[in-house]
């Protein structure tokens, strides 16, 4: 495999993927802009991680500096066609996470790479299978997790995916 020399400029907030990259090895900086996270009601389930990857790297294009690539992703949870997104508050975690509970569900995560010639998109894709949660569960991991900046209100590598989840196929 042939190592990346070029500097990526990461445009994300996700601390998850900041420690991915540390621990990848690439040299990158981060630089974070909001964006806008919606999408057309007709863009089916599927499409939507990577439309959304695609529209954070045209906002945030102008950050690029010379030589550098630029990184974008988003993820999305999809459990029966429908799209969980971050959950705006705490009730709304656990409604997303009571809908997740003994249910196997899809992580998408589409990504974008970008430099002043090209542009390359691709999604990936897990299968995720959810033990049941009991409803004292789903408080201790929202107390003590604050998952309202992850989509499906979880984050695989903390509490809820080591003790909770029976298998990650993809």
């Amino acid at each position: 495999m042939r190592a990346i020399k070029r500097p990526i400029l990461l445009a994300s907030k996700s601390p998850r993927r900041s420690q991915l990259m540390e621990q990848s090895g690439f040299n990158f900086r981060v630089e974070t802009r909001d964006v806008d996270e919606s999408y057309p009601d007709t863009l089916p389930a599927a499409e939507v991680a990577e439309y959304i990857a695609r529209k954070k790297a045209k906002a945030c294009f102008d950050m690029l500096r010379e030589n550098e690539i630029l990184l974008t992703a988003d993820s999305v949870v999809i459990l029966n066609n429908k799209i969980y997104g971050k959950p705006a508050d705490a009730e709304e975690a656990r409604q997303v996470l009571n809908e997740l509970s003994g249910k196997v569900h899809y992580v998408m995560t589409g990504v974008c790479l970008k430099d002043a010639s090209k542009e390359v998109s691709f999604t990936g894709l897990s299968e995720v299978h959810f033990k049941e949660l009991t409803s004292e569960e789903i408080e201790y991991y929202i107390f003590n997790y604050n998952p309202f900046d992850k989509a499906g209100a979880y984050g695989i590598q903390e509490w809820i995916g080591h003790c909770k989840i029976d298998k990650i196929t993809g």
